[in-house]
């Protein structure tokens, strides 16, 4: 990057972010749970920041951090989100808090550069109350109802007396502004190894994908598991099991080449080892970011069904729970990112979609949306060994803080 351009700190965004890995640390990794002590702690962290790059901080009714600027000019929102799954990783998450934050002490700081980056802290995003809580209660998508509603899906806490914990109950929640913004940018670990295993430094995200997630359930006749004959039984465990490898063995003639399916939680009524299973109960999801290749999937589930139902012994029922629209990058977005890779990364970047949800789907229903990955080690994340190289780290906040420079200019 010539000398003469703003550039990132990269000693200063490592230590920003391994001041945020020392709170709530757990092993390598963190442990820090939406409206948890440890989220507290690292929301105030930055709050206590943001005057640094020239933002005034406001943590909202729901628990989002913005930072905004009164700096003449255009203006680009940057961020990304706080909290971590359970015992999980250091940078999923912070890294986007971190490079928005850089990126503002840098270009804000510019007497000569007009506009300013924003910051922003979307609470929730892991889902550990809801959907993506934070970023859509910005735009709208978040009833009063709903915060009635949301319940900590680990302990069951109410929402409601989380925020009273927080020191948040009553507070206003703040909403977007339209025309405020020219758009949004977001950085994030890859979470996966394309870029790692293809010795690239920037993953340019072209889009992220939907995610569709369904409750399937199976009702049999619960009996002695001594006593009934076989001939006559009707298991829904067993149902269950036959119905999760027929998905595998079906849905590969009519998915899309990145279309993925997980059963990530299976549980059978009453779960008892002498006792055949009168219910049974799995949590599938799909996910792809084409939703035409998800509607043909969700046919071919309750044709499934249906033919189970048919067949006997037990039934099935198909009930769809969330409906995550797909989200396109902003292919203006994505060629700053990738020019600002030419000169700060000798190129090393590719275009790739995202398997993971992120809160740039939900800005991009609102604003032009953009998001850039570095490597992820081994590709691992959700756990406690995630990690990216100090090296790339501070070679993406310099493509970041570029990417941000070249849109506020453009």
């Amino acid at each position: 990057m010539p000398d003469s351009l703003p550039r990132a700190d990269g000693a200063r965004v490592l230590a920003d972010l391994n001041a945020l890995r020392a709170i709530g640390a757990y092993k390598t990794g963190v442990h820090k749970p939406t409206f948890s002590e440890p989220h507290r702690q690292s929301l105030q962290w930055l709050a206590q920041k943001l005057p640094d790059a020239g933002l005034s901080a406001t943590i909202d009714g729901i628990g989002n951090v913005i930072g905004t600027s009164t700096k003449p000019g255009p203006k680009l929102l940057a961020g990304s989100h706080l909290e971590s799954q359970n015992y999980a990783g250091w940078l999923d998450g912070p890294l986007g808090v971190v490079y928005a934050l850089e990126a503002a002490r840098v270009l804000n700081a510019e007497p000569s550069f007009k506009g300013a980056v924003e910051v922003a802290s979307w609470c929730d995003e892991e889902g550990h109350f809801g959907s993506f809580l934070g970023s859509r209660s910005y735009i709208g998508q978040v009833t009063e109802a709903d915060i009635d509603a949301a319940r900590d899906r680990t302990s069951g806490r109410s929402m409601r007396d989380a925020l009273v914990e927080m020191g948040l109950a009553g507070r206003p929640r703040i909403a977007v502004e339209p025309g405020r913004h020219v758009g949004y940018l977001e950085a994030h670990i890859e979470q996966g190894d394309t870029l790692e295993s293809g010795k690239l430094a920037i993953g340019i995200v072209t889009s992220i994908v939907g995610i569709w997630q369904y409750r399937i359930s199976f009702a049999g006749e619960q009996n002695h598991a001594g006593t009934t004959r076989m001939a006559v039984r009707k298991d829904a465990g067993l149902a269950l099991a036959k119905f999760c490898v027929a998905i595998d063995a079906r849905f590969p003639a009519a998915c899309g080449p990145r279309t993925v399916w997980t059963t990530g939680r299976i549980t059978l009524d009453p779960g008892a080892p002498s006792i055949i299973p009168g219910g049974g109960e799995m949590l599938f999801q799909i996910r792809d970011d084409d939703p035409a290749v998800i509607a043909r999937l969700e046919t071919l589930l309750r044709t499934m069904a249906d033919e189970v139902n048919a067949k006997g012994p037990c039934t099935v029922t198909v009930e769809k729970i969330r409906t995550g629209a797909p989200a396109m990058m902003n292919s203006s977005f994505q060629d700053a990112i990738e020019a600002a890779s030419k000169t700060v990364a000798g190129g090393r970047s590719v275009r790739i979609p995202s398997g993971a949800g992120h809160d740039a789907q939900m800005l991009a229903t609102v604003m032009p949306a953009g998001m850039l990955f570095v490597p992820s080690i081994g590709g691992i994340s959700h756990h406690w060994t995630e990690n990216t190289a100090d090296a790339d780290i501070v070679t993406g906040a310099q493509v970041f803080v570029d990417a941000c420079r070249r849109i506020l200019s453009g």
